[in-house]
């Protein structure tokens, strides 16, 4: 059986979750679920960051433990799992595991060993919100233009380096190589200029006197690792690397490994990434896929550390789980910025799943029960190429335009040819008709399953009982 494998990245555990993380793990299920259907076997992985200056400032703030603090919060994202109808078998990994601490240590010692690590002492600029250097152009007055609302830190001194620029080449024959490693284009011709300007060396560990919260250095009792270079190494991590290589071989070596992230990943994925695992001897990923931000008023990203965030919590506490994951997989931009609000879900919502998809079942299923003596046979299978090929390439929301385009179709069909009507003049003819609206409608099911799982799943049933829905799929919000 083939394999493929996908992971999101791993939000911060610093604040409540937001919905840019839960559009990103909505949007690797239905990848997974896609791809279940197909018939591979799927390894999906998500998880929490819990190292690093901004948790360790936070929870200092607050008065607690880090580890205490962490397991709170990473409870919290683990929630999203139920929440948001995330298939029940994704593995959720924390950065506080053991296991994950022995092998970002283990990672850590082969790049050491292969002569890709070394210590200086340094002067640099600092986002902790980025968890990232920051040179002058990057700057604008002084500030990151992604957390304008944080001071960006001076760091003097001596910490361990990895070999960054090392691997200039080899990444730019990983890009020539393989023209949809970054999705979409655009951000792969982006990724590739960065790295044709010339790679630094960058900075992989903190002074424990200043940061002892973080995964110790092997061999160096007075320096932990720095965030990403820990963070990163999840990916393997969680398939048992470094301590079973079984799932590794099957669904990393041999398989497709995919990551999902936001646009300030880029860099961090694409290229730092890739570049550690060459100097660890291991295979690149397969593709990165790059989602625009969610922005809020002003076109201002959202983001945790500005405050302008929508809780996913309170979206589907309002509208239900399904309102969420159809939002952000029909309604926004895939890789380009979107806005969101609760208003905009609203509306969303009463126009394309109250007053479109469940106002058709409704109909549909009024018509077939009142008239079919017995439930409509289903064809086994139909030819869904179009539909999957749009889902094999990321784009999600052309999927969704397909199915809809579909609902839309149906609509036009009852309005135009009435069989209602038709069943009451000529019965036969009338009830192919509505037996065809059937089918039709259960096709429509099927292409839901990765989407709206629960709502696929509610349809089959009810044509499969030819039952009415007892009460709307979608009940309308004023």
């Amino acid at each position: 059986m083939k394999t493929f494998y996908i992971t999101t990245t791993l939000p911060y555990v610093n604040s409540d979750p937001h919905v840019g993380f839960a559009m990103e793990i909505i949007r690797a299920d239905v990848i997974v679920r896609t791809k279940k259907l197909q018939g591979l076997e799927v390894f999906f992985n998500t998880g929490t960051d819990e190292h690093g200056s901004k948790i360790y400032q936070k929870a200092l703030e607050i008065g607690k433990d880090p580890q205490e603090y962490v397991d709170e919060w990473a409870q919290k994202f683990k929630g999203l799992i139920d929440l948001l109808q995330i298939s029940p078998d994704v593995h959720f990994v924390r950065t506080t595991d053991e296991h994950h601490i022995k092998a970002a240590q283990e990672f850590w010692k082969i790049c050491d060993k292969n002569g890709f690590i070394y210590k200086k002492s340094y002067k640099i600029r600092y986002c902790v919100g980025c968890e990232l250097e920051k040179t002058d152009s990057e700057l604008i007055e002084g500030k990151c233009p992604i957390h304008p609302n944080l001071e960006v830190e001076l760091i003097d001194e001596e910490n361990y380096f990895f070999k960054f620029s090392s691997f200039q080449k080899q990444l730019l024959d990983l890009y020539k190589s393989r023209s949809n490693f970054v999705v979409p284009d655009f951000r792969l011709n982006e990724i590739r200029l960065f790295v044709e300007r010339g790679l630094e060396d960058f900075s992989i560990s903190r002074l424990k006197s200043k940061m002892p919260w973080g995964i110790p250095v092997p061999g160096d009792t007075d320096q932990v690792m720095y965030v990403w270079f820990d963070a990163l190494v999840n990916y393997v991590s969680t398939l048992g690397w470094s301590e079973d290589q079984i799932q590794f071989e099957k669904f990393w070596t041999n398989g497709t490994p995919v990551q999902y992230c936001g646009k300030d990943n880029l860099r961090m994925q694409s290229a730092m990434w890739q570049a550690m695992l060459l100097a660890a001897g291991l295979p690149h990923s397969h593709q990165i896929v790059i989602n625009g931000f969610f922005t809020g008023e002003g076109g201002i990203k959202m983001s945790k550390s500005l405050g302008n965030t929508v809780n996913p919590y309170d979206v589907v506490k309002e509208y239900g789980a399904e309102a969420l994951r159809y939002y952000v997989c029909a309604e926004v931009s895939m890789f380009e910025d979107s806005p969101v609000s609760m208003d905009l879900i609203k509306q969303t919502y009463n126009a394309k799943l109250a007053n479109g998809l469940g106002n058709l079942v409704s109909r549909i299923m009024k018509m077939a029960s009142d008239n079919l003596s017995e439930p409509v046979k289903i064809p086994e299978w139909e030819d869904m190429s179009q539909y999957f090929s749009y889902l094999e390439k990321f784009e999600i929301n052309k999927a969704c335009d397909f199915i809809w385009k579909e609902i839309g179709g149906m609509d036009k069909y009852i309005q135009d040819n009435q069989p209602f009507k038709v069943v009451k003049e000529d019965k036969e003819k009338g009830k192919e008709m509505i037996s065809s609206l059937v089918v039709r409608l259960y096709s429509v099911a099927r292409m839901l399953n990765p989407i709206l799982p629960e709502t696929s799943a509610k349809i089959k049933s009810l044509i499969k009982e030819n039952k009415v829905p007892e009460k709307p799929l979608f009940p309308r919000k004023d």
